[in-house]
Order: C-alpha cells, then structure tokens, then sequence
C-alpha cells in the first residue's frame, strides 16, 4: 500500500529578525501560494499538517479551505534552528548549513544540528506514515527541515538539494511502509 507525502516548502516571507514563529508571507507569497492550491485542487487528500511557523500554515492554508479540512500543527516540522539569538550574514547561513551536511553532528552556538533535527522530525514523519497508510498527506514545512527529513531516507537530498529548491516548492513522497520508493517534483508555474 502506498502512502504519499506531499512536502510543500513555504512561500516567500521577509526575514524579521525575532520573528521566526510569526512572520507572514509576503505579496508575491500569498499569490505564490495561490498557485500552490490552484495546483492541489483536484488532488484527493486526506490530511493536512502543519509547522506551527504562520508563513507554512498561510502556503497550506488554500488547500485546507478548498477541501474544508483543518490543520493539525507539528511542533517538530518546525524550522531549524540554525543559531542562537542573533541572525546570521546570507554567506554564513550557506556555510553552515553546507557543513551540517557534511557532519550532522556539527551545529552553531544555540542552534540544532542536522542530527537534533532528525531526531524531532523523523518520528513525526513515522507517525503520519503509521496513521495513514495508503493516505495522501500534505505537509507544510521549511526548505531545511523537508530537506533533511528527505535526506534521511535518500542521501542524495542535501546541501545542492536544498540551494535549487525555491519558495515555495513541492515535492510528492511515495512510501510502501516506511519505505521510500519515489520522489517527484510537483509542477509549480510562476
């Protein structure tokens, strides 16, 4: 029996340092999102989950209205935290992450290693996997957290994975159990 995971990466949302848990999308993000329901209107769907991050949610939020289905909110498809409480140069978020890749125990001061996330999201992942089988499930995420949970099952997702990926984006899973059998990127026209 098949179980698909829809992994829907958020749209764009300004960065605001503090304001990781709350800040919106943007203008070009809400219509990007649009075209992230536009394209999952006809798709049969049975659940729909969430980071509790308001711009995963607002990508999501389309798809829940169209099929008059609620979002269940999961602490651990939240963003990782790459450092502790000050923001990071766009150059050092890149070599951070790139090294976490190569090392999933390495981490910045305050922040989670690819490891810590694995830890708090695979479980999850399991979870919907046991609790669905043969079910389609949409997941609102972050561009890391869907990469690594990906990672985990194929090593092929990581650091080069993650800097072609866009906002948002959309990748359908396919298991047989806890099996990863396929991955495909889903058509997002903007």
């Amino acid at each position: 029996m098949e179980t698909t995971i829809l992994m829907i990466r958020h749209a764009d949302s300004p960065f605001i340092f503090g304001e990781e848990r709350t800040r919106g999308l943007s203008e070009k993000g809400e219509r990007d999102a649009k075209i992230v329901t536009e394209v999952l209107l006809s798709a049969k769907i049975d659940v729909i989950v969430s980071s509790p991050y308001t711009r995963a949610i607002q990508t999501v939020q389309g798809i829940a209205t169209h099929h008059q289905m609620e979002i269940l909110l999961i602490e651990g498809f939240r963003e990782r935290q790459l450092k502790g409480a000050y923001p990071l140069p766009a150059y050092e978020i890149d070599e951070a992450i790139k090294k976490s890749f190569q090392d999933f125990d390495f981490y910045l001061p305050g922040g989670e290693s690819i490891r810590d996330v694995q830890n708090r999201a695979i479980p999850e992942l399991i979870h919907l996997l046991e609790e669905y089988p043969g079910k389609t499930i949409v997941v609102g995420t972050h561009g890391n957290i869907m990469t690594i949970v990906m990672n985990y099952f194929d090593a092929q997702y990581g650091f080069d994975f993650w800097k072609s990926t866009t906002k948002p984006d959309s990748y359908q899973l396919s298991f047989v159990g806890k099996k990863l059998t396929k991955v495909q990127r889903m058509y997002l026209r903007f």
